[in-house]
């Protein structure tokens, strides 16, 4: 390298540049080494390059930004670089993902692509300018913490994008993921490339509206979007709920000065350091409502328990007469799935917090409370719900659905409303589970696999009825048959899995069930410093 630049005679900074070996496919990093033990040639086509390039990254809340980031360390490293850039806490739980392929322009042919201009933005971050490690600046979107919305417009960019990125709803996304352990270059990633940045992992540790305003604010797009484009089911009564809350973020943001935070209620350090610890304490997390206890849509007041049993775990539905009595099973159980009993102190303001959530989601008005005035406010009701709701109801109609949700909220802070957002998306049945359609040796037939923070969930492909549940707490070891592409999983009790994936790469899955394993051994300390070595052993391939 150093005689090519004494030859090339250039007067710059080399210093970012590396060796790529088209042919294999990696970087030559190990400097030291000679051609010779790379194994190369004298027909090898070598590629002296800038370890640095650019890549446009569509952020959750669908701004693109225009980063500077390495293409030859492993995708683990680079989101950490881009997370730090866009400052956002926790990166472990985020990834990148291929878009999805556009049949339209495989017939058109066209290699422009049609979001530059209309989507771009590039900006300094505040004002200051960002360096890469080649010491280039790194142009930033400047405000993407608070996105831009338009009551009663979506544009027709916005429209398309959405349109496509229903093919990821449809489950054509698993096998888009980015393998975390290799380079982007060694994925065959182009410079300018598009990608999306989205959390991977449903397993948010430690969110804090304090310091955490634009990693919530990004899972707050996230998780809207997933509730537009139908990747989840909710019930009319919470498609109301997430549709007034959504309203209500967009008055207020539309009102707030950008990067203001002074609206948020003073929170008193000591007594926030304290509520966390009794959360800590608990073994619980104190930004979910429940775990895997969670409404049933087709009851009212219906909780689902998930009991273990020998061969897993067996589903126990419970129905509650009233709100009242709903509440206080809800909270025993809460704390019943901490080893807590009802007469722990924290009861009482479980069945508080319960009861409030209800409120928020009632559609009733709280007494007292004057009808909304439909022609004092300016709205597309349509913007704020799915497809299949916006075509069940006329438009005054959804309107007068969504005012009348919205003034059980009406008082809530922004952050506090998108917290609520969050917190509600997490509490639905199907939160976090990612389906794969797999064969379980031994078996004739397809099965669909179901992947969650804490559990795989076996379903009947015919009927759509989980089988078995079975916990990653009772999980002794899995590994992976790279020849015949194989995951085998052996449980306590003797029960063992083996299962061949067919909707995308056995290495998909396998970095799934490691990825969550690793975030299971998190701490609260802010300071902790990702252990990378066991985040790669638990979900790295056959290297």
């Amino acid at each position: 390298m150093l005689k090519l630049v004494e030859k090339i005679r250039a007067p710059q900074d080399w210093s970012d540049h590396a060796i790529w070996w088209e042919q294999k496919r990696c970087w030559l990093l190990k400097t030291h080494w000679t051609l010779d033990k790379y194994g190369i040639q004298a027909d090898a086509d070598l590629h002296y390059t800038p370890q640095h390039k650019f890549l446009c990254l569509q952020l959750p809340n669908m701004k693109t930004v225009r980063l500077s980031v390495s293409y030859s360390t492993v995708v683990f490293k680079t989101v950490a670089e881009i997370c730090k850039i866009c400052n956002i806490s926790r990166p472990e739980e985020l990834s990148l993902l291929r878009l999805p392929d556009d049949p339209k322009k495989k017939k058109k042919k066209d290699k422009t692509p049609d979001w530059v201009v209309d989507d771009l933005l590039t900006a300094d971050i505040v004002g200051s300018t960002a360096t890469g490690a080649s010491g280039k600046p790194i142009q930033m979107l400047c405000l993407f913490i608070f996105p831009t919305y338009r009551l009663g417009h979506v544009s027709v960019y916005y429209a398309q994008t959405y349109k496509m990125l229903m093919l990821v709803a449809c489950g054509c996304c698993v096998g888009r993921w980015l393998d975390s352990s290799r380079s982007l270059m060694e994925q065959d990633i182009q410079e300018n490339e598009r990608l999306l940045l989205r959390f991977k992992y449903h397993c948010f540790f430690d969110l804090n509206p304090k310091y955490d305003a634009v990693r919530i604010t990004q899972l707050y797009e996230q998780a809207r979007w997933s509730i537009l484009l139908e990747e989840i089911d909710c019930t009319e009564e919470e498609m109301l709920m997430f549709a007034s809350l959504q309203y209500h973020i967009c008055k207020l943001t539309m009102s707030s000065e950008p990067n203001d935070l002074s609206n948020e209620q003073d929170v008193d350090e000591v007594e926030a350091a304290l509520s966390n610890l009794e959360m800590t304490l608990e073994g619980g997390n104190a930004d979910s409502i429940l775990e895997d206890i969670t409404d049933i849509p087709k009851l009212k007041f219906g909780i689902k328990l998930l009991i273990p049993v020998a061969d897993g775990m067996n589903e126990v539905y419970i129905r509650c007469d009233n709100e009242k009595q709903y509440a206080k099973w809800k909270a025993a159980c809460i704390l019943a799935s901490k080893g807590k009993t009802m007469a722990y102190s924290s009861y009482k303001q479980e069945v508080k917090s319960i009861r409030s959530f209800l409120q928020m989601k009632s559609l009733a008005p709280t007494p007292g409370q004057t009808a909304p005035d439909l022609d004092s406010m300016e709205m597309n009701s349509e913007c704020f719900v799915s497809p299949r709701y916006a075509k069940k109801y006329k438009m005054k109609q959804l309107t007068t659905k969504i005012l009348e949700a919205h003034q059980n909220m009406s008082s809530l802070s922004l952050m506090d409303a998108k917290m609520r957002f969050i917190e509600a998306w997490q509490s639905l049945p199907e939160f976090g589970i990612k389906y794969y359609v797999v064969r379980f040796r031994g078996s004739k037939k397809d099965e669909i696999l179901g992947i969650s923070f804490n559990r795989l969930i076996r379903i009947d492909i015919s009927t759509g009825t989980p089988t078995t549940t079975l916990r990653f707490s009772n999980m002794k070891q899995w590994n992976v048959n790279w020849e015949i592409k194989q995951v085998t999983i052996d449980f306590d009790q003797g029960i063992s899995l083996a299962f061949a994936c067919l909707s995308c790469d056995c290495k998909v899955v396998h970095e799934y069930i490691g990825g969550y394993i690793f975030l299971s051994t998190r701490s609260k300390d802010q300071n902790e410093t990702l252990d990378e070595e066991l985040f790669h052993k638990l979900t790295g391939g056959q290297e």
